[in-house]
């Protein structure tokens, strides 16, 4: 199921939103300020390469303090638009049944793109 789910994601899709945060990442680490939340945005773009058979878990080597403050910028900026996003292509596929599990894919990328800095994808 995993194969074939991440095959379906890859070509509707999951490619073009993956190398969009690529190059989204790789714009921000073209400044000196921006090469954490660069990193992030490349993680997260990564993640819609093969979210299917993988989740959401904490990094665990992350100091939480400033991991606050970072996702508390990247919630201003980036975080709370990717996430509405991630949120209403989410609810739009669970309204069918054939996209129930693309949209709860897309709730699990919401927690990731919601808050990167700290959670990683497994």
């Amino acid at each position: 199921m995993r194969l074939i789910g991440n095959l379906i994601w890859l070509i509707c899709g999951g490619l073009f939103t993956c190398f969009g945060y690529l190059w989204g990442g790789f714009l921000l680490c073209l400044t000196i300020v921006g090469i954490p939340w660069g990193f992030q945005a490349m993680k997260i773009g990564l993640a819609h390469l093969m979210p299917f058979g993988r989740k959401v878990v904490p990094s665990g080597g992350s100091i939480p303090v400033i991991s606050f403050l970072f996702n508390l910028i990247w919630i201003i900026f980036a975080g709370i638009w990717i996430a509405l996003a991630e949120l209403f292509f989410g609810v739009l596929l669970c309204i069918t049944i054939i996209g129930i599990p693309f949209g709860l894919q897309h709730f699990k990328l919401m927690r990731l793109a919601i808050y990167p800095f700290g959670y990683d994808l497994r």
